[in-house]
């Protein structure tokens, strides 16, 4: 009996962020088809909309993978946003100075690596604070950024390959993808960091990490160690997030993109089930949770609800979110 009741629970764990975006997309959609004129032109429940969503998902649900990870080892990262926007920035000066497609990318993707490897550094090493040392070094990389630019946003236009540009389109191109490639990019990223956190040794000291950090350790899990290479890989995912910011601007890297970033990313997380306590979350979970937001984004501008009331409308899911996490936590007596 206590097994069913697990894999029931287990099943709702999987199942709850799904049907929660099959909700509010079909909300969106019925509250448009009921304002609308002539329904006919109503245009949420389009193939259309649903491509923009996912393409507009992608680089949240990107940057959010890596976010996962942090969130189930018990972390936070609150520099996420800037570190895109750096990682974007540092990608259109190489670009912008001539130094290659390849260079130019490695080099943006590094940065992200770098971003997160001080991070680890900073809360295994020093001991600092997840958020205290991730909320400095988010002016850290802010500052760094308008070093590099001098203040202004640093235009490659016509110097990134068109196959880079078109990452993150709204449609596809080409027209079988279905979606835009940075919506496939996001998809087999899911994949595999899936496989890391569920199938490997280290994605389950992961999960013992943020479950009982002391029982991990006296099990023998170098924690610091864990930390440090989960930050350094959730930077990876920044990296490629930056690259996504990159080509949503066409070519340019503006040090100033990544404000708020950060919110929507560990909002897509929490959405998803994952718990601010650590030890539970899921890919499937994160990515449902960054779509859930882009539609809530897109419905809002689809109705003409003013920018300010998204804000408080996304604000409220997450609070409601947290508390709802906060009444599990409550009731399994954790």
């Amino acid at each position: 009996m206590s097994a069913q009741v697990s894999i029931i629970r287990r099943l709702a764990g999987w199942l709850g962020p799904l049907l929660g975006l099959a909700v509010v997309y079909a909300l969106f959609g019925f509250v448009e088809i009921m304002r609308a004129d002539d329904p006919q032109n109503a245009l949420f429940f389009t193939w259309e909309t649903v491509q923009k969503i996912l393409r507009d998902a992608s680089l949240v649900g990107v940057a959010a993978l890596g976010m996962t990870l942090i969130i189930i080892s018990g972390g936070i990262d609150l520099s996420a946003g800037y570190a895109i926007s750096l990682c974007a920035t540092v990608t259109a000066w190489f670009f912008r100075e001539d130094y290659g497609t390849a260079t130019a990318l490695t080099a943006g993707l590094l940065t992200g690596c770098a971003t997160g490897l001080l991070n680890g550094l900073l809360i295994s090493g020093l001991r600092v604070v997840p958020f205290i040392a991730t909320l400095g070094t988010m002016t850290i990389f802010y500052g760094i950024g308008l070093i590099l630019s001098d203040d202004t946003p640093i235009r490659a236009f016509g110097k990134a390959p068109e196959w880079v540009l078109n990452l993150q389109t709204p449609y596809p191109i080409p027209d079988w993808l279905g979606v835009s490639s940075g919506v496939w990019v996001m998809f087999i990223l899911s994949v595999l960091t899936a496989i890391v956190l569920r199938f490997t040794v280290f994605g389950r000291r992961i999960i013992a990490i943020g479950s009982n950090e002391e029982a991990a350790h006296l099990c023998g899990v170098r924690v610091s160690r864990v930390r440090v290479l989960v930050y350094t890989l959730a930077g990876v995912f920044i990296g490629m997030a930056g690259l996504f910011q990159f080509a949503i601007l066409s070519g340019e890297g503006d040090p100033k993109s990544g404000m708020g970033k950060e919110l929507r990313i560990i909002a897509a997380v929490v959405i998803g089930g994952a718990s601010l306590n650590g030890g539970r979350g899921s890919i499937l979970g994160t990515l449902s949770g960054a779509i859930i937001i882009m539609t809530i984004i897109n419905g809002c501008v689809t109705l003409e609800i003013p920018t300010s009331y998204q804000q408080v409308i996304l604000g409220i899911i997450i609070i409601a979110a947290v508390t709802l996490d906060q009444w599990r936590q409550r009731r399994s007596g954790h």
